[in-house]
């Protein structure tokens, strides 16, 4: 407690704080500081004690004697002031000092009236130390006074959990202001509160002051965090019909445990207290029990203050079943009966509390579409306690048909207003209509441009026919930045880079680059989307690539070498058009040139004898000779989309469907006819949980005549290049690439008889993918909602089952023992595995061709994996297994990415 004295006219100092002087030129560490005690006592009661030592100049009269025998009390002498000088005030002008008391030259002063001067003067938080002096008894008063200190800086010390940030905006100290004691204990108690709405009731706040000159402070906060204060038990006394862990599951509060180290849901929040009982309630009002109450709910925190035992009280009461249920409507063409059909449900059901709100929110959600935006309905309900029913009236109060005002659009400082309000369906003017409004609500959430679950507020108009619709939006990232790498037994290692800008000069333009290097593929994309084309709802887009593709092979001891390559320019325009609300149309052409070589050191050679070098099937294999070339792609095409989620980038509802169709050879070298179609589907499960399915599927037809290699063999009219591929990031569990037809080349090593055959070395063999005529591919996956500490930190994980193949080619022809036996005039193509013909002897570079994969039996793979919103940018990674393969499948366990926003 801080006590004001003063003895004999002497300087007041503080009880238990100690002025300590700092020199600038020193370091704060070094300086010496003093606890600031935060408590006081009421001015008035150090004002009396100074008064009272003031007093030898003071006449007390002789004390009268009562006839009870009691003495009478003392009556102050009044004297008269003849002035009041202003002593020590540094900052304030004397006249300003004595304005703030009721004391004037010429009037009379008692003790009674100094101690108000001093409760005055200490009122104005001014003054560290006051004194009112008269020292020769003659009514020369003097103010003598020091002036509160001016706060030169706040300092934080030891604040680990909580960042400045989040702690100075909560503080009322502040630099070049008047330090008092009153404002330091509230800046005391709300940094304590800050902490204990994080969950750490042990922490402490110690406040500090060093004195420096020119009557300047620094303040210091000295934080001791303490632990995080868990809660160890929740009991729950009086429950009979469920039990304890049921009734703990409905609860947002969990007991600590181990496993919980990502949810903060086992911190004690004491606002989460009050929400976990209307938690219960809701519980018990679903299951029947309208009488159910909490009647009490006590927090005790340990006496280690690091934990909390919660303790609920219930009374379940008695269980309760609907009695009949009536309609009352008072809207025009929203009569009773229309009501009714939306009713689900019947007499005799167990009493639920969830269900009357349901069809509560379904009558008020369809009068909207009538144009009823404040259809008013109420439940009334009668309460049979002796035959445990619960009657339900449910009047529509009449209302008004209501017309769009205004609509109001804020927040949006970079966006421009018409990208948000090209999204509304409703327009001024128009009848309002709830499911326009809510298509409006998930096309502006589909932006991808604002906060998560934006909502259009519903406000009165100037008449009671008349509504505000108001947008109050977020703005958040549109571009990102992202990086993503992973690891192949094919490619090795692999780094993406892409920068993508969603709405780009505020317009809702797409902006769009991206850079790929492995040694597997290296690329360069740019593409620009405007979706509002000269502001009509129409979209035009446009791509330019060039693709270097590098294909290797595996030979010897991990060493590779480069199979084919392919580098493909182009470019490609598109436009898109609504048809309806949930339809969409897009044209598109593109225009590609190809270019795909071999080593010619590796894979060609002078096989007619007549010195021109040419590609060779024994070396390389048929179907990379075929694919040798310069070609031009005239392909345009069209795709036909439906889509009515809830948010084109994340949703929880809604289902997508689109077929497109790609036609080569309006010019150019290469002619077919591409088809895939599309669907998937999305549902709000469980009360949390996304589960989606999605569907695909693709068949390329070629439109050039049959084809035969110089030996009269067929040959597949679609080349590799045009082909569709599976594998990695389609079907997780599988490398790029990794599934469907490929040919597996071995080379000829003796086994232990001598003879010739294939080596079992995975090392030594050669896998090309060759792609398929036709695929499909399959995915059923469930996001599973974590508690609100995960969802603070961006995690969003999930199981998923992948199901595909890719198939449908021609069988290429390949050649066992190709190139073994050889005489000193010709090669032939085959012999009987380890024989060769007479006059024929083995050359030691044989090799043996499998052709596998070509089959529509499924791949299966089932994983889980866990986006992460980390703190340098969006994170997935992905663990898949693949339980169905087939032989010369590729498989791979793990994969990731990463990227960020700005």
């Amino acid at each position: 407690m801080l006590l004001f004295c003063r003895l004999r006219g002497r300087r007041v100092t503080f009880l238990g704080w100690e002025r300590v002087k700092a020199n600038n030129k020193t370091s704060f560490g070094k300086r010496t500081s003093a606890a600031l005690l935060v408590g006081t006592v009421l001015a008035g009661q150090a004002a009396v004690a100074q008064a009272q030592q003031a007093a030898p100049q003071t006449v007390t009269p002789p004390r009268a004697v009562p006839t009870t025998g009691q003495p009478a009390p003392a009556q102050p002498v009044s004297r008269t002031i003849r002035s009041i000088n202003v002593v020590g005030a540094q900052r304030l002008e004397p006249d300003t000092v004595r304005s703030y008391t009721a004391l004037r030259v010429g009037a009379p002063y008692t003790s009674e009236t100094i101690d108000q001067a001093l409760k005055d003067l200490f009122a104005t938080e001014l003054f560290a130390d006051v004194q009112i002096l008269d020292p020769g008894g003659n009514g020369e008063l003097t103010i003598q006074v020091r002036e509160n200190p001016v706060i030169n800086r706040i300092i934080l010390e030891g604040n680990k959990r909580l960042k400045e940030d989040k702690i100075r905006p909560e503080i009322r100290l502040a630099p070049r202001q008047i330090f008092t004691r009153t404002k330091a204990r509230a800046d005391v108690a709300r940094i304590i509160e800050l902490y204990r709405r994080q969950g750490r009731f042990a922490a402490t706040v110690e406040p500090k002051m060093v004195q420096l000159d020119q009557n300047r402070v620094d303040i210091v906060f000295e934080i001791n965090e303490g632990p995080k204060s868990k809660v160890r038990q929740i009991n729950i006394l009086g429950n009979e019909k469920f039990a304890d862990g049921d009734l703990r599951g409905q609860m947002a509060t969990k007991q600590s445990r181990f496993y919980r180290f990502f949810s903060s849901s086992d911190s004690y929040d004491p606002d989460r207290l009050a929400y976990d009982q209307q938690k219960l309630r809701q519980f018990y009002l679903t299951e029947g029990y309208a009488d159910f109450r909490v009647i009490s709910a006590v927090a005790e925190l340990t006496p280690d203050k690091r934990d909390f035992i919660i303790t609920y009280v219930v009374e379940e009461g008695e269980r309760y079943k609907f009695g009949d249920i009536n309609v009352e409507s008072e809207l025009r063409d929203f009569n009773s009966d229309t009501v009714k059909s939306l009713i689900k449900i019947k007499k005799g059901d167990w009493y639920n509390a969830k269900a009357v709100e349901d069809t509560v929110d379904g009558i008020t959600e369809t009068a909207g579409l009538f144009g009823y935006a404040f259809a008013d309905v109420s439940p009334q309900f009668d309460r049979d306690k002796d035959a445990r029913t619960m009657s339900l009236n449910l009047k529509v109060a009449n209302a008004p048909r209501v017309y769009v005002e205004r609509i109001d659009i804020n927040g949006n400082t970079q966006t421009q207003d018409k990208v948000v309000r090209r999204e509304f369906r409703l327009a001024e003017g128009d009848a309002f209509n709830s499911f326009q409004v809510k298509r409006s609500q998930d096309r502006i959430n589909s932006l991808g441009f604002f906060q998560e679950n934006l909502e259009i507020e519903q406000k009165q108009g100037s008449a009671p026919d008349r509504i505000i619709l108001e947008t109050n939006v977020e703005e958040k990232s549109t571009g990102e930045l992202q990086l993503s790498a992973g690891f192949s037994s094919l490619e090795r290692f692999i780094i993406n880079a892409s920068i993508t800008q969603r709405n780009f000069r505020g317009k809702g333009q797409l902006l769009r680059a991206a850079v790929n290097y492995s040694s597997y593929s290296k690329s360069i994309e740019l593409g620009f989307t405007e979706p509002y084309f000269m502001d009509k709802n129409i979209a035009l887009g446009g791509d330019i690539f060039r693709r270097d593709y590098n294909s290797f092979q595996y030979v010897g001891n991990n060493d590779r070498n480069t199979t084919y390559e392919q580098v493909s320019t182009g470019l490609g325009v598109r436009l898109g058009v609504p048809i309806t609300e949930f339809w969409q149309g897009q044209l598109r052409y593109g225009l590609t040139f190809d270019d795909v070589t071999l080593d010619k050191d590796l894979f060609y050679r002078d096989t007619d004898n007549d010195g021109d070098i040419e590609c060779d099937p024994l070396l390389a294999g048929r179907y990379l000779c075929d694919a040798i070339g310069k070609r031009t792609t005239s392909a345009v095409g069209y795709t036909l989309a439906f889509d009515n989620t809830n948010n084109r980038l994340r949703p929880s509802a809604g289902h997508r469907l689109s077929l497109t169709q790609d036609f080569a050879g309006l010019g150019g070298d290469v002619k077919y006819l591409r088809t895939i179609a599309r669907g998937s589907k999305y549902w709000n499960v469980l009360g949390g949980f996304i589960f989606s399915l999605s569907a695909e599927g693709g068949y390329i037809h070629s439109l050039e005549g049959p084809r035969t290699d110089d030996s009269g063999n067929p040959i597949d009219r679609i080349r590799l290049t045009d082909r569709f591929f599976l594998g990695e990031p389609q079907i997780r569990g599988f490398d790029i690439r990794g599934v469907g037809p490929r040919i597996i080349r071995r080379p000829l090593v003796k086994d232990d008889s001598g003879n010739y055959v294939p080596s079992d070395d995975s090392n030594q063999r050669t896998d090309d993918a060759l792609g398929g005529r036709a695929y499909y591919l399959a995915r059923a996956e469930l996001e599973i909602p974590l508690g609100s500490g995960a969802r603070e930190l961006g995690l969003r994980p999930s199981i998923f089952v992948d199901a595909g193949a890719v198939f449908g080619l021609l069988d290429p022809i390949p050649t066992d023992f190709a190139g073994s036996c050889s005489s000193t005039t010709q090669t032939v193509d085959t012999a009987t595995p380890g024989v060769c013909p007479t006059g024929f002897t083995y050359n030691e570079n044989g090799f043996d061709e499998e052709y596998l994969g070509d089959t529509p039996k499924p791949r299966l793979s089932v994983g889980f994996g866990v986006n992460w919103n980390s703190p340098f940018g969006p994170f997935r990674i992905d663990i898949a297994k693949a339980l169905l393969k087939e032989p010369g499948d590729d498989t791979k366990l793990f994969t990731f990415n990463v990227g960020t926003q700005f």
